[in-house]
């Protein structure tokens, strides 16, 4: 959604501009065209790799860009607070790490079962599949795969575990298609592997503190840009940029009309509603199909 998050972002000549995601570079790249020829740009990436990547194809704008690798949650340790006039962060697995065999996130192709976006940390998908409680397992498929065999498939990995430990993606996936029969296009193991990765990698739990920390980097009339990939993901955006825009606050976690009190609010929308990917996209590139946008400006 590379036009849709420059629109959002609303790219200019000049300015200062946040690549939180920077993955292989594209839209880093992007951004720094679009804000030529004195734009600057912060990009940073949890992925070595990816980083690498995105020097190599960032070299045509030397002095322009600074990078860094760091998950997105730390940007307030990096870039000033309200220095940006944008901020994207494209959450998710990237294609790079999808098609990296060795990287342990896809099924489609046999390898380790690692599934770390930062190699240097410790937990991996080896680790949660062979060592974690059944009950544990059950918990992780339900609430961060929202699978409904959850509890078939965990006593099928505990099964086979304790014949021989698990170590390949082809292993786990295997488990899980014997498990559930595949119906139509959609792997059976597809809701699985989402949810060992969002384990590995606490996805669910840096992403409020990356918003924040996106958030607090912009000027005002900055924007922050943000694609997600999953109902779990999309649904804290939603949230977090509610509160955002919000004019009025209440007291516990119910929303009740008489006890609202009147608020300055720190945002406004600048979508609506989640954006979608169009069919020319989606013509391109099938991965995109579940991809949503969402974008609110700094008041």
């Amino acid at each position: 959604m590379l036009p849709e998050a420059l629109t959002a972002l609303g790219v200019r000549p000049g300015g200062r501009w946040l690549d939180g995601t920077a993955g292989g570079g594209g839209h880093s790249e992007a951004i720094l065209a679009a804000t030529s020829p004195t734009g600057f740009l912060w990009a940073c990436d949890q992925d070595g790799d990816a980083l690498e990547a995105t020097a190599r194809r960032l070299a045509g704008y030397a002095g322009r860009f600074e990078l860094r690798r760091m998950n997105f949650a730390e940007i307030g340790t990096w870039v000033p607070a309200g220095s940006c006039d944008g901020v994207l962060l494209d959450l998710g697995v990237s294609s790079h790490q999808l098609d990296t065999g060795d990287r342990g996130f896809s099924f489609q192709q046999d390898g380790p079962l690692d599934m770390r976006m930062d190699r240097r940390s410790g937990l991996t998908a080896a680790d949660v599949v062979n060592d974690w409680p059944e009950a544990d397992l059950v918990a992780v498929l339900r609430e961060l795969g929202e699978e409904p065999a959850a509890r078939r498939i965990a006593r099928a990995v505990v099964e086979d575990r304790q014949v021989r430990r698990m170590t390949t993606t082809g292993q786990l996936a295997a488990c899980v298609a014997r498990v559930i029969p595949r119906r139509g296009r959609t792997h059976p193991a597809t809701r699985t592997f989402q949810a060992i990765r969002l384990a590995v990698n606490r996805e669910l739990d840096v992403l409020p503190l990356g918003l924040e920390a996106g958030f607090g980097a912009l000027a005002p009339g900055g924007r922050l840009v943000v694609i997600t990939f999953h109902s779990l993901e999309d649904r804290i955006v939603k949230r977090t940029f509610r509160y955002l825009c919000r004019d009025y606050d209440f007291p516990g976690a119910v929303d009740v009309p008489e006890l609202r009190v009147p608020r300055v609010p720190r945002a406004r929308a600048v979508t609506r509603s989640a954006l979608a990917p169009g069919d020319a996209e989606l013509a391109v590139n099938p991965r995109a199909r579940s991809a949503r946008l969402r974008a609110i400006e700094k008041l």
